[in-house]
């Protein structure tokens, strides 16, 4: 039976670590020169649809930078088609949606999903990861409802989610029928992931940021509320996590989840003055990444000595990693990552 490295497990949980464990949102793919040369040939659907393809693109990070855990390479729209939704992801785009939401006729026509008959392509590829290949815990994971009913209302893309927002209020009863449909998807889909093999998940509500705090309690937090307590008797780290949306933190800080995945807007040590006592992922600024090391360095410093205040943090990029990064940048990042906190942690505790 292989080993698998469970630190970020452990440090999901609480736990004082030997060294912060560290894993990076978009980390498969995006600037590895190996990836870029399969996407010359394969569409990000082609590549989900192949498990030999895409359990390689999915452990490939894993051997390059020795993160501690892998994350599934997939988009958080892949289960929509099952929905009835027609969705295609356009290059330099993003998700385009051509039967966009706009009425409740058209939430009541959205299909229910069945992930063993919809995407067993994901299934089949968790399985080979977590049977055969990887090492270190597999992270799967699900788009929230509001960043899904971003694309599905808008059509696409948005700065303004004025189409979502304005659905939100003015048609409620819509709108609480899709968060429904859209939590009974994500709950089934995270089920048959983490059955398949899957140690953890995260949540991504990547656009919920765009809401103020009492449309978030009112419009969001009830379905989430939902999605993490029907989730958590599967027993696996369970991680929440937005952009732009430090004013929400300690909202998320109230769900039935485990660990608070904070962007590079809120320090560590702020979180924690807030009253934040969960585990915390997060949370270097991407784009630091194109800087000089030196910098890069000294912030990743910071940010490993605010997280060791508290027992439970896992060391990521306060969002995706760019194109344009350096891969050799980021193995360096993972090394000094471990380094650095095993010799803090040897000094202090």
């Amino acid at each position: 039976m292989r080993t698998i490295n469970d630190t970020l497990l452990r440090a999901a949980r609480g736990e004082r670590t030997a060294y912060t464990p560290v894993w990076y949102m978009r980390q498969a793919g995006r600037s590895q020169p190996e990836y870029r040369k399969i996407k010359e040939k394969y569409s990000l659907e082609e590549i989900t649809h192949q498990p030999e393809l895409c359990a390689y693109v999915t452990h490939l990070p894993v051997q390059n930078y020795n993160v501690d855990a892998a994350i599934l390479y997939k988009d958080i729209v892949t289960p929509l088609p099952g929905m009835g939704v027609d969705v295609k992801i356009k290059a330099g785009i993003g998700p385009v949606i051509s039967n966009p939401i706009r009425s409740v006729k058209d939430v009541e026509a959205l299909r229910e999903f069945n992930p063993e008959e919809h995407v067993p392509f994901v299934l089949d590829t968790i399985k080979l990861l977590t049977e055969e290949q990887l090492d270190v815990p597999l992270i799967g994971f699900a788009g929230a409802p509001f960043t899904l009913a971003s694309y599905m209302i808008e059509g696409g893309p948005s700065k303004s989610y004025s189409l979502t927002k304005s659905f939100m209020v003015s048609e409620p009863q819509a709108w609480f029928m899709l968060m429904d449909k859209l939590a009974d998807m994500i709950i089934v889909d995270i089920k048959a992931q983490v059955g398949a093999g899957a140690k953890a998940f995260q949540i991504f509500d990547s656009w919920v940021g765009a809401l103020s705090k009492e449309d978030y309690r009112i419009f969001i937090k009830p379905v989430m509320t939902r999605i993490f307590s029907e989730l958590k008797e599967l027993d696996v780290p369970m991680i929440t996590f937005g952009v732009g949306a430090s004013h929400l933190a300690m909202e998320w800080h109230d769900l039935p989840v485990d660990v608070i995945g904070l962007d590079w807007r809120l320090p560590i040590k702020e979180a924690r003055a807030m009253g934040m006592t969960k585990p915390v992922q997060g949370n270097l600024d991407p784009t630091l990444l194109l800087a000089d090391w030196s910098i890069i360095e000294e912030r990743t410093k910071a940010i490993i000595d605010q997280g060791l205040e508290v027992p439970g943090h896992i060391f990521n990029l306060g969002h995706g990693v760019f194109p344009s990064v350096d891969p050799d940048v980021l193995k360096r990042l993972t090394t000094l990552i471990h380094e650095y906190s095993s010799e803090q942690v040897k000094v202090r505790f």
